[in-house]
């Protein structure tokens, strides 16, 4: 039986598997097993119903959350994760207020 058989379909250490064996440069995994183990056990908590967001402790029900939450621990414990990417949420509230701003003195003019 081969190493690939043995990993799950869809898992990270089978994507990084296939990168390796395909890619002739050896390039390194982006992820570390550490951190790897920390998104699966995520994963399951979020599976069970147990996982709760930082702040408010609400039950976290999106897939994607719960992968950021187990890379944001796996950083805080030094594994190997790549660095965040730029916060979009920033731009989006900066739009926001710019229309709520533009909105206040459209009704302004019109009384």
């Amino acid at each position: 039986m081969s190493e690939s058989s043995i990993l799950k379909k869809g898992s990270i250490e089978a994507w990084n598997f296939k990168f390796n064996q395909n890619n002739n440069n050896e390039a390194m995994a982006k992820y570390s097993k550490s951190a790897q183990k920390k998104v699966a056990k995520v994963m399951r908590e979020k599976k069970a119903g147990t996982l709760k967001s930082g702040r408010s402790g609400k039950k976290v029900t999106s897939r994607k959350q719960a992968i950021a939450i187990g890379l944001s621990e796996a950083r805080r414990a030094g594994a190997k994760v790549p660095k965040k990417g730029a916060k979009k949420t920033a731009k989006k509230g900066a739009k926001k207020s710019a229309r709520k701003g533009a909105k206040k003195t459209a009704k302004k003019s019109r009384k």
